[in-house]
């Protein structure tokens, strides 16, 4: 990877430590270098690094651990905002002007120092792209036509940002904790654009941050290794890097952990999970997740589009089965589209498998006879098993799936692109408020398939002008009591009539090797931070 200052002996260690990590046959050596963290997960859906084009759970966590922001939350107390390279803000009267005070004496990994016009930048350049997060910031009434004015540099030290409204403030600083917030170096992306994109084809595999760590290498479905920063304001990093390895089996994480081959296992089933628990050699950490796994009926399709087939659907899944195996220890059973934890989280569970009340339905929908459908799967548990596990309720109902597996990056743009028939995913929330997720579940603005919105109801082409004003309404209500309602009224329209069945929350687990410490999980993804990590 290209990066604009010297660090030839670092860059060849860890060169030579990732060749002999790389070398994993069955003579894999049995420990890990002790200046490295060496996780192994699934990280076959990242796609892009630029912050602002990056949309993807694991993509995510290496952002939060290479990126700095305005702000971040506290992963103790998710609802508390505290600084990150804002050392303060100012809110108008009229609740439309952010104003921040950047702290003084940053630098890049690069060594150019940070600015309030790398802040201007950075959040322009993510509107200016339009990319899939783009809409985080563009709900804030930032757009194309007026970047320009809305976000800007008052001086060296000093970011303005004005939004259209008066929204709640903490969603509008929890909107600055995401990823597509981040700042990026504005000199060093500028020295990589090419044909006026913003720096996006360079940004896609490099690295223009000032986080903690920064991005040394990814080789797609294989490798990323991050580097300890040694430009980074606050406390440098314990270990000299992080090395991720792409392993998507349970129980080639678990030997690898067993033998020393890696130091934290990441996707670890019930059974994998229960062996690792067993073994005084490891550890089980956990923490709950905003991760909500969910599938989707694409509204486009003319019998999914049915209503009576999207509530069928709802009752031909074995949520206690799945909870009792698939999930156990790792997940817990919700219907809901905010995670437990979330302002405003719902925790009703009505449904149930029901075959019969699914025939009923089909038969009211002119289907007594079933019908024929496809359902795109990322080839990693416990997606795997939760589908299989439909595959065979729908056949007691005679509905006939169809299961298409692709790794992440293969069934998230064919996802996207919105031709898919079914699809079983998960979605992890974007900052700490429920507009999160109420926008992307319950809000469609525009249902064209060109439309510059990419909300998960838009994905799913389901057309809802009512319930897009009511989320919009819910954001903008400033009294905590009434918002609360207005999410939990969301939440029951969408349970009844939207075209997702939300089978669980995600609890994440990882394994651990003892003379680890500092290793955490946060309420996200992008709070995963691992470069407080140490070894013994």
């Amino acid at each position: 990877m290209h990066m604009k200052f010297n660090r030839n002996a670092r860059m060849l260690a860890a060169g030579a430590a990732m060749s002999a990590l790389m070398a994993l046959a069955p003579q894999a050596f049995a420990e890990t270098p002790k200046d490295t963290l060496v996780l192994a997960w699934a990280i076959d859906d990242i796609i892009t690094l630029d912050p602002a084009e990056s949309f993807e759970i694991s993509a995510g966590e290496i952002l939060g651990n290479s990126y700095d922001r305005l702000v971040r939350f506290n992963i103790d107390k998710p609802e508390e905002l505290v600084g990150d390279i804002a050392e303060s803000w100012t809110i108008s009267e009229d609740g439309k002007t952010y104003t921040f005070k950047i702290k003084p004496g940053l630098t890049f990994a690069s060594g150019n120092p940070v600015t309030a016009e790398d802040v201007a930048y950075s959040i322009q350049r993510a509107i200016k792209l339009d990319k899939n997060p783009a809409f985080i910031l563009t709900q804030l009434g930032l757009s194309t036509d007026n970047i320009e004015e809305t976000a800007k540099a008052e001086d060296e030290l000093t970011f303005v940002l004005t939004t259209d409204e008066a929204y709640a403030p903490t969603f509008v600083l929890n909107c600055l904790t995401a990823s597509v917030a981040a700042v990026v170096d504005k000199a060093l992306v500028e020295e990589h654009e090419a044909d006026g994109d913003l720096g996006n084809g360079w940004l896609k595999t490099n690295y223009a941050g000032s986080g903690p760590l920064t991005i040394r290498d990814w080789r797609a479905n294989e490798i990323l290794v991050l580097e300890r920063n040694d430009n980074y304001y606050g406390e440098k990093a314990k270990l000299d890097r992080v090395i991720y390895r792409h392993v998507k089996e349970s129980a080639t994480q678990r030997l690898l952990l067993q033998a020393g081959d890696i130091d934290v296992a990441r996707n670890l089933e019930p059974g994998d999970l229960d062996a690792v628990s067993a073994n005084e050699d490891l550890t089980v950490t956990s923490a709950p997740k905003s991760t909500i796994y969910y599938f989707s009926l694409n509204q486009k399709h003319e019998i999914l589009s049915r209503p009576e087939v999207r509530e069928a659907m709802k009752y031909l899944v074995d949520y206690d089965g799945i909870g009792e195996t698939l999930i156990k220890g790792i997940g817990t059973v919700h219907q809901n589209f905010l995670p437990v934890g979330m302002l405003g989280a719902s925790d009703e569970k009505p449904y149930t498998l029901d075959v019969d009340k699914a025939k009923e339905l089909l038969a009211q929908a002119g289907l007594e006879n079933g019908f024929t459908i496809t359902m795109d799967v990322r080839n990693t548990q416990p997606v795997t098993g939760i589908a299989e596990s439909v595959q065979q309720t729908f056949a007691q109902a005679g509905i006939k799936l169809e299961i298409i597996p692709g790794d992440g990056s293969q069934t998230l743009t064919k996802y996207r692109a919105r031709n898919h028939d079914l699809y079983i995913g998960q979605w992890g929330a974007d900052y700490w408020d429920p507009h999160t997720n109420a926008d992307t579940f319950a809000s469609n603005p525009d249902n064209a398939d060109g439309a510059s919105s990419t909300t998960l109801a838009w994905r799913n082409a389901w057309d809802i002008p009512e319930l897009t004003a009511a989320t919009r309404a819910a954001v903008l209500e400033t009294d905590t009591e009434k918002r609360v309602q207005l999410y939990q009224d969301l939440q029951k329209q969408v349970r009844e009539t939207g075209p997702y069945v939300t089978i669980f929350q995600q609890t994440e687990v990882a394994g651990v090797r003892k003379g680890i410490s500092g290793y955490r999980l946060g309420p996200t993804f992008d709070a995963n931070y691992v470069f407080n990590v140490s070894k013994d």
